[in-house]
């Protein structure tokens, strides 16, 4: 696949392009043509994150993660550059520049997806938990039994020096801070449970309530380390590493870096890891100021003048309303495609000019309209968004991701080539406006559909491609801990808002397809189905006469009218809330709350019936007005209770409930 597209950048900056590429991609320079796609070279969305921060810190160019598509040639992205340095306004450069702030302990704002976390904690959300958070347990063999706590004790430790989001905890008013070194509760510590010499039966019980409870009771950073590591260790020289990471300290690439980090310092006492000259707060607080660029601006304007013509999620049958279950954990299901058969279908994506989370995309779009009978729906993505403000910013633990809503019709006829290439353009097009991301997109589309339900509570999440952009695997081996094992492994999902998520990812160059739910509200047929389907169409595109094939696509564009009730995904409803008589705050209580609301939004309420929400509240906002409320002692009223009647009139009758005996 080459890019045909006019250049005309002088060569010695195309060759700086193709010099970038090559290190990324782990390529000689000649073996980089300048026409040449960056994915027809193997590179993918992922990637390119690493890739404008490299080509940030060599040739200066700040590129937005919109100008850097991966069908862009070296030479057409050089003119791209060209252009911008010419003052052409081809591209859009990032709209800041990241610096160190003054004090490293002051608190600084959560990023959007980090407030999604929080609220939903609070049980502010339908779907909710008391923790977000992602558990993992792998197999070590040959073990040093005598040696693996101390050393995994002491990685914990300088890795939380290094990587200083380890120490970050969540204040009650919805803001983050780090604890310095020297606070006795700021390093994780390390909990062993030794069974090397129990029986099996023991073992198995043990462990079984191991996983249970740290995938039940997951870390929260509101109370202390958002990081729950523990070890077991079994007989014959052999150990499980336990890990819970909450997701409002940990995303999927992070994830990648701290075992990598950690397995380092683990290995050699003496390794030091190259310095970082920022850390995830200085990220976070330069984000801050985003909303208030231009750049940000017409993002939010192009989405916005969209948000109407967005459909309705996916209209899957269920077998209870969200909104009436209390999940305490995520059911799963999981497959794999082995090394041979992962690399062919890799191969067909490069030759069909898409990534492979394109393709994966396209897989899951059509299960989905399958099992919902329709070709028209609302996904939300997880987006690996890390903005290349720092050439460190690849190299840092911490809650970078956001999501993105992509719409999805899909056409009556098609082949997969087609559908692939298809959802490669409308992630892109999405993508090329991920200033905004997709939690700021959704609180929007909530207010102009008049519901607190999820908008989009089917999820796509690929970290294809991480290691690659990492530069390296997790190793086989690491001293002490032996033998790492990763096909031994176990995990446990719970994030809030989520009715349906697909999660694919990599480990010892198997593909790794992972369905999290929540089975409470789903028949357990309909999930097996849906997921049969997606392997069985992933088998097929191994062989390249399975992207040619005509697909079997459901007849109607949207769910039937008649279909749509408080049984299905497709409707979100708004709160059925007494209807309050409007006027000015009667009484002392309302009068309260109506002063608090002022204060907070920056406008007059002069109006009991209000919306907090059609005021320009939001969530994170909410949860803040409630908890001044509290320490107030005017009433101590949920997230979730004030969801259901969000107005003066409506929070005064709650609080009034709490009060009374």
């Amino acid at each position: 696949m080459t890019d045909s597209s006019g250049t005309n950048a002088p060569t010695e900056l195309v060759d700086a392009v193709r010099a970038v590429w090559a290190d990324v991609l782990d390529l000689d320079v000649t073996a980089v043509p300048a026409d040449a796609s960056f994915l027809s070279l193997g590179g993918d969305s992922v990637l390119t994150v690493r890739m404008a921060a490299l080509i940030r810190q060599r040739i200066g160019a700040a590129l937005a993660l919109a100008d850097v598509r991966v069908e862009h040639s070296a030479a057409r992205l050089a003119t791209l550059i060209h252009e911008r340095g010419n003052a052409t306004g081809a591209l859009r450069p990032l709209p800041l520049e990241l610096k160190r702030r003054d004090d490293p302990e002051a608190p600084f704002p959560l990023l959007p997806l980090q407030q999604g976390y929080f609220v939903g904690q609070q049980d502010g959300w339908e779907l909710s938990y008391r923790s977000a958070h992602h558990y993992v347990d792998i197999g070590l063999q040959n073990i040093d039994a005598d040696e693996i706590a101390e050393s995994l004790q002491d990685a914990l430790e300088r890795l939380a020096e290094h990587q200083s989001v380890l120490r970050a905890r969540i204040l009650p008013d919805g803001r983050q801070k780090i604890l310095p070194l020297d606070d006795p509760e700021a390093l994780p510590l390390l909990r062993v449970t030794d069974l090397s010499t129990a029986g099996a039966d023991e073992i198995t019980e043990k462990l079984a309530a191991i996983r249970h409870e740290m995938s039940t009771n997951g870390p929260d950073p509101t109370q202390g380390c958002g990081l729950d590591m523990r070890l077991t260790l079994l007989p014959d020289a052999r150990a499980r590493l336990h890990s819970s990471t909450s997701l409002m300290i940990i995303d999927g690439w992070s994830s990648g870096v701290f075992y990598r980090d950690l397995f380092a310092l683990a290995t050699d006492q003496n390794a030091m890891l190259a310095p970082l000259d920022v850390d995830f707060g200085d990220y976070a607080a330069t984000l801050d100021g985003l909303s208030g660029t231009e750049q940000w601006r017409a993002d939010r304007d192009w989405w916005w003048d969209r948000l109407d013509d967005l459909p309705l999620p996916p209209a899957l049958p269920l077998a209870a309303d969200p909104a009436d279950v209390r999940p305490v954990l995520m059911g799963a299901r999981q497959a794999v495609l082995d090394p041979a058969r992962w690399a062919r279908l890799r191969k067909h994506c490069a030759r069909h000019g898409v990534t492979p989370s394109a393709a994966m995309f396209a897989v899951f779009s059509t299960a989905l309209a399958r099992a919902c009978g329709h070709r028209r729906f609302l996904l939300n993505t997880l987006q690996l968004n890390r903005l290349p403000l720092h050439t460190d910013v690849p190299r840092l633990v911490g809650a970078f991701s956001s999501t993105m809503l992509v719409p999805v019709e899909l056409p009556g006829s098609a082949t997969f080539a087609d559908l692939a290439v298809r959802a490669q353009r409308d992630i892109g097009e999405a993508m090329a406006h991920n200033l905004v991301t997709g939690v700021e997109v959704s609180r929007e589309l909530g207010r102009r559909r008049n519901t607190r339900r999820p908008v989009a509570p089917v999820v796509f999440q690929s970290t294809l491609g991480v290691d690659a952009a990492l530069g390296s695997e997790v190793p086989r081996t690491a001293g002490p801990l032996g033998t790492i094992d990763l096909s031994s492994h176990y995990q446990q999902l719970r994030t809030p808002q989520v009715a349906l998520e697909v999660r694919l990812f990599e480990l010892r160059d198997e593909l790794v397809v992972v369905f999290s739910l929540v089975e409470e509200i789903f028949e357990a047929d309909d999930v097996d189905r849906m997921f049969t389907d997606v392997m069985a169409s992933i088998e097929t595109l191994v062989d390249e006469d399975g992207w040619s094939v005509p697909l079997a696509l459901p007849e109607p564009l949207d769910a039937p009218e008649h279909a749509r009730s408080g049984a299905r995904l497709s409707v979100p409803t708004a709160p059925a809330g007494t209807m309050d008589e409007p006027g000015p705050p009667r009484d002392d209580l309302e009068r309260t709350i109506a002063r608090q609301w002022a204060a907070l939004l920056g406008c007059p309420v002069p109006d009991r019936a209000t919306d907090f929400f059609g005021l320009g509240g939001d969530s994170l906002l909410a949860v803040r007005m409630l908890g001044a409320l509290a320490r107030e002692e005017v009433g101590r009223v949920t997230p979730r209770r004030f969801l259901e009647h969000p107005t003066v009139a409506g929070l005064a009758t709650a609080a009034r409930e709490t009060t009374t005996p």
